[in-house]
Order: structure tokens, then C-alpha cells, then sequence
């Protein structure tokens, strides 16, 4: 994390802010970029610090959500009781976090290494590309947001869970199976949204302090993290904009695209 430039911190930020709600793979352009073009690799503690713009961005841009959901968290808490649409969202978001933080202690070691391969990223990017692309055009348009169940949430949870392999997309694998259950994009999205937090926040918690132990508060660190805020913003109201109209196909063929260039630039350094 020390070596990287603020030019190269400002890109990688801006790359997970992007790809973190898009659905493209975050952790596959952060494992990408540094590997296609020679920089120094900032680790996957560097990769959890950009979350913390993300996050930002996300608590900011859902702020009336969140704070009736909080509300509703600590009337369950006092009452023991769940009945109004708020409380048993808290619920669905706890349930649909559950498989997600039980892989990520299980599989950590693993994301930070084998995981990460090249050949592997450009796979994922591929194939769930292509589910994404045809189950998003095959799911009927029926279901909205208030409809979930418990059952349901653990289904998108399992989603959620995959995303640890760089490519799949935690975004991607989420507001496709959210589709596949039947839910319009605008509320199969807005839920990946929103379950994404509790578990960008546990990460963030975790891995932040073993960055910040690796160089403190660098000025490239604090300029990826702002960029990464920036962008994420960006990215949650350009998608939440774009899914009202318009199908995910467009973000399936930017997969295809970009696993097909990794894949042959693969194949070239094998040769050279």
C-alpha cells in the first residue's frame, strides 16, 4: 500500500466505487488493475479500506432508510415484536447477511490468495455475465421489495456469499437472484443495496485497522477512500436510475468484454 502513487490510489478508488454497486465485480477490478498494469499489489486490507467510502456513500445515499430501520431495530429490541414493514426488513437484512460473514471467516485465506487468480476473475466475469444477462431476461417484472421473505433473503444471502471470488460481483449475484425470485430490477437492486451494508461494515471493521496498521493514513489511502465515496455515489444513483427502463444485458457484455481481455492477456504473457 506505501508504493502506490495518488494517481494510481485515485484510479483504484474510483474503480471500487464504480464496480462496487455496478454489477461488474469490484474485487475483480481491484485484483485486475494493479496485475495488468505493473503496479505494486495493495493487498485485500487496502481493497476492504476503499469500502469505507462506499459505505459512506451508501448510509448517505439510503439515510431515510436507514435511520427508519434503525428505529425499527431498537423497537424490536424493547418490544420483542415484529409487525411493521421496517421491522421485518431489519429481519430479511440480518438473514441475508448470515450466509455472506459465515463464508467470509470461513473462505478468508483464501480470498486473499487463490481467489484472486487472473484466469479465474475472467471466468467468473464471463459466467456470471452470461447468468445475469439471461436470467434478468427471462424473470418476470411482478414482485417489489415489500415482498420478500425470510426464505428469500437467505437465497440472496447464499448470492451474496459467492461474491467472494473476484468477478462473480456481490452486486451482480444479489440483483440476480433477486430477479431469478421474481422481483422488478428497481427492488431486487435497492435490496442488494441495502444488504450490502451490515457486511461492507463488518469488513470494514475487521480489515481497516490491519491497513491503517500497514501504513497509517497515507495521503494515497485518503485519496482512494474519498474517490471510492465519490463514485459509489455515483454508481448507486446511476444504476437505481438506469434499472427503471432499461434491462442488465449492457453490464453482461462489459463482462464478456473485459474476461475475454483478461483471458488473452493471460495467454500473451504465457508466450512472452
Amino acid at each position: 500500500m506505501n508504493d502506490l502513487s495518488v494517481f494510481q490510489a485515485f484510479v483504484l478508488g474510483a474503480l471500487q466505487g464504480l464496480a462496487e454497486f455496478l454489477p461488474v465485480s469490484s474485487s475483480a477490478h481491484l485484483a485486475l488493475a494493479p496485475w495488468a498494469f505493473g503496479w505494486p499489489e495493495p493487498g485485500l486490507a487496502f481493497d476492504v479500506a476503499l469500502h469505507v467510502g462506499s459505505l459512506a456513500a451508501l448510509l448517505w445515499y439510503f439515510r431515510t432508510e436507514w435511520i427508519a430501520l434503525v428505529r425499527a431495530a431498537l423497537s424490536i429490541a424493547a418490544t420483542r415484536r415484529i409487525e411493521t414493514v421496517e421491522q421485518k426488513r431489519v429481519v430479511l437484512l440480518v438473514i441475508a447477511t448470515i450466509p455472506g460473514g459465515i463464508a467470509g471467516l470461513l473462505l478468508e485465506k483464501k480470498a486473499e490468495t487463490a481467489f484472486r487468480a487472473p484466469e479465474l476473475t475472467a471466468i467468473a466475469l464471463i459466467v456470471m455475465g452470461a447468468v445475469l444477462w439471461i436470467v434478468d431476461a427471462r424473470a418476470s417484472r411482478a414482485r417489489k421489495i415489500d415482498e420478500y421473505t425470510n426464505f428469500d433473503a437467505v437465497l440472496v444471502g447464499c448470492a451474496q456469499a459467492i461474491a467472494l471470488i473476484p468477478g462473480v460481483s456481490r452486486s451482480g449475484a444479489t440483483i440476480t437472484a433477486g430477479r431469478a425470485l421474481g422481483f422488478d430490477r428497481e427492488s431486487a437492486a435497492t435490496f442488494s443495496f441495502l444488504m450490502s451494508m451490515p457486511i461492507i461494515a463488518a469488513a470494514a471493521v475487521l480489515k481497516v485497522p490491519k491497513a491503517l496498521a500497514q501504513g497509517g493514513v497515507t495521503l494515497p489511502l485518503a485519496v482512494a477512500v474519498i474517490t471510492a465515496a465519490v463514485s459509489s455515489a455515483v454508481a448507486i444513483n446511476i444504476l437505481l436510475r438506469f434499472v427503471k427502463n432499461r434491462g442488465l444485458g449492457v453490464f453482461a457484455l462489459y463482462r464478456f468484454a473485459l474476461g475475454a481481455a483478461v483471458l488473452a492477456l493471460v495467454a500473451y504473457r504465457a508466450r512472452h
